[in-house]
């Protein structure tokens, strides 16, 4: 799917840039990168007053097909024209009962972002930081990426007619890497991690001329990632459920979030109830876990990160400052995970919803029965686990038992059926079902 054709408005109260931590305010009409103050992200502002008049329920459900852009008072992009899209937003919340009896809630939702154009939330923050950057004269990108987000930016370049470079880790998921070739995209795979990969990014934007669109080193793609505290407002019939649980890497969909319930209350939309926010990290590498716990502003790398959940393996966050302020502030927590339990679960809310859901989320729900255990989640509440993306782009868990081929020989098929019986693909530790 191509750019808009229409040439006109798009209506964005976009007001300036505010410096995330140092409050000062700058031109959103110029190309920025994180605040020349202090290297810290920038956060788009918006005309409150003037995008209420126009963002009320009644014209949000006649533009319910319109995906994330049905929000364009609250998004950066000033014309049609300049929008890159390939349909996302708009990402199901759904009802898991069967999943959320065998984990001890009553009231447990997916909201599943494996559901975007390039099987990840990343597409809402590409979508549209690739478009705003467009509009500002940028035709050359790069990034460092764990995966999602480097076959993300692919997709919205090759959208927009633009170029883009990635530098993901050597080891991340295959998937990932062939969706950003089969695109088109220029592919550095690097010995390290993110962390590592964001250093080489940025001599190549210096050098190359190319835009930064690495997490949080731009003002955004947090635009993007916000939509889905938008639609989950939305979904729940202007009400936000009592706890969200979040896989966090870099934590722009946390901070997104969080930016959107503000910005909600002052369009009158919702009240001033929040939920709790829960970030959820691997034991391999849990920096955020680490510094809530310690109750430290900030995150101190983690060395040595490793987990499979490629998404979450991120030694340290630019944002870690926000992140921790919205779980704070919201009353929530930090957890992390058994690696092992990860791809357990992973499987299991597979098998439990119909939804082959990545390592990531498999994270996020392995945290619930600790969490529902320990009384931080009760049983009535209404949860919500949000499905970062898709399990086809994650790698393949170690732990599946796969068959062994059968004979082709029809004499050999009468024994073969008759040892048959109902079972999950076994995967160690994971609950079996009730009979």
């Amino acid at each position: 799917m191509s750019s808009l054709s229409d040439d006109g408005p798009t209506g964005s109260c976009l007001e300036d840039l505010e410096g995330s931590l140092s409050r000062v305010h700058y031109s959103a009409d110029q190309v920025m990168t994180t605040d020349p103050n202090d290297g810290r992200p920038l956060l788009a502002r918006y005309r409150l007053r003037e995008a209420a008049a126009k963002l009320t329920r009644e014209t949000l459900a006649v533009r319910r097909r319109g995906g994330l852009w049905r929000w364009r008072e609250l998004l950066p992009v000033k014309r049609w024209n300049h929008v890159a899209t390939l349909g996302e937003g708009a990402c199901p919340l759904f009802p898991a009962p069967r999943l959320g009896s065998r984990l001890g809630l009553g009231n447990l939702m997916i909201k599943s972002e494996s559901m975007n154009p390039t099987g990840s939330f990343k597409a809402r923050g590409m979508a549209v930081a690739v478009s705003r950057a467009i509009e500002l004269g940028i035709t050359r990108f790069v990034t460092a990426s764990a995966g999602n987000a480097a076959g993300a930016l692919v997709a919205y370049t090759a959208c927009a007619g633009a170029t883009a470079t990635v530098v993901m880790p050597a080891d991340a998921p295959l998937a990932n890497q062939t969706e950003v070739l089969v695109l088109g995209g220029y592919l550095i795979l690097l010995e390290g991690l993110i962390s590592d990969c964001g250093r080489l990014a940025r001599p190549i934007a210096d050098r190359l001329n190319a835009f930064d669109v690495t997490t949080l080193k731009e003002p955004y793609r947090i635009e993007g990632k916000e939509t889905m505290g938008f639609e989950l407002a939305e979904d729940l019939e202007w009400r936000l459920p009592d706890v969200v649980v979040y896989p966090t890497g870099g934590g722009t969909g946390l901070i997104g979030m969080w930016k959107a319930f503000a910005e909600l209350e002052d369009a009158g939309l919702i009240g001033s109830g929040r939920p709790r926010m829960i970030s959820v990290q691997a034991e391999g590498c849990a920096p955020i876990v680490r510094a809530f716990r310690a109750g430290d502003e900030f995150a101190a790398t983690w060395e040595n990160a490793a987990t499979g959940a490629a998404g979450i393996r991120v030694p340290s966050a630019i944002g870690d400052f926000l992140i921790l302020d919205v779980i704070r502030t919201s009353g929530g927590t930090a957890v992390a995970v058994n690696e092992n339990a990860i791809a357990e679960m992973q499987a299991f809310i597979t098998s439990k919803t119909g939804v082959f859901v990545g390592l990531e989320t498999g994270a996020a729900g392995a945290a619930l029965p600790g969490l529902v255990e320990s009384g931080a989640v009760s049983r009535n509440e209404h949860v919500v686990l949000f499905d970062t993306g898709s399990g086809f782009k994650s790698s393949p868990p170690k732990l599946l038992d796969l068959p062994k081929p059968v004979s082709n020989d029809p004499l050999s098929w009468d024994s073969l059926i008759d040892k048959m019986s109902y079972r999950p693909i076994p995967v160690a530790g994971r609950p079996q079902p009730r009979r």
